[in-house]
């Protein structure tokens, strides 16, 4: 679902990622774990295309590499980013529902995407209604995962998605992944993260990237 072969990244002259290379099948999960600064966030923005990569990317068998970042998610691809970049003054559900309407998923379409992030995630339905200037930051976190899995089809991509959320709401996101991987068996799961305890129990593959390299994968 997701090869990545060669990928070496320089921003500012800086050597930030150097011959990365994985594969993911449908349905992995896969931890990406690394220390602050060690390339996990420039990984999946470079999935994202957002950064200048060398090497190749591979989505379903496509080779993305030269695809424009705002065609990607098109390809079925979601991404929720560590800054959650929610939009204060929309409600929760107009943040959600933002990347089908840009896609241009018709109005059928858009509802059974909808259904299912509130599936996965039933408080969001909750909040719905609410400004997502005034949620939590955990709740953030939550609008920001539902965002994703609107375009989100064979691959969704979390960056840091526990950082700094209380145990509760850290077990209720832990929860909603594992309704959407029932609700989902083939979709592709990339998960970054500082701290592997959190993911252990969860992820089927762990991969440790140190000085923007893979250091080693375990199943």
């Amino acid at each position: 679902m997701l090869q990545l072969e060669n990928i070496h990244v320089a921003i500012a002259g800086v050597h930030v990622l150097r011959n990365v290379s994985f594969h993911l099948k449908p349905g992995d999960t896969c931890a990406l774990i690394g220390h602050n600064g060690a390339g996990k966030t420039t990984t999946v923005r470079t999935v994202m295309g957002f950064t200048e990569a060398t090497g190749t990317i591979r989505v379903a068998g496509e080779d993305i590499t030269k695809i424009a970042p705002h065609k990607r998610p098109g390809l079925g691809i979601g991404y929720a980013p560590e800054d959650r970049r929610l939009f204060s003054a929309f409600t929760v559900e107009e943040n959600v529902l933002l990347p089908a309407r840009v896609a241009n998923l018709d109005a059928a379409e858009t509802a059974r995407r909808l259904e299912r992030a509130y599936w996965v995630m039933p408080e969001l339905k909750e909040l719905a209604g609410r400004p997502a200037g005034s949620v939590s930051g955990g709740q953030g976190k939550m609008v920001a995962l539902g965002r994703a899995l609107m375009l989100g089809t064979k691959l969704v991509m979390l960056d840091e998605p526990f950082q700094g959320l209380a145990p509760v709401l850290a077990q209720r996101y832990a929860e909603a992944l594992r309704r959407l991987r029932e609700a989902d068996r083939d979709i592709t799961l990339l998960i970054t993260e500082s701290n592997p305890k959190l993911l252990e129990s969860f992820a089927d593959i762990t991969l440790t990237i140190e000085r923007g390299e893979i250091e080693h994968g375990s199943h």
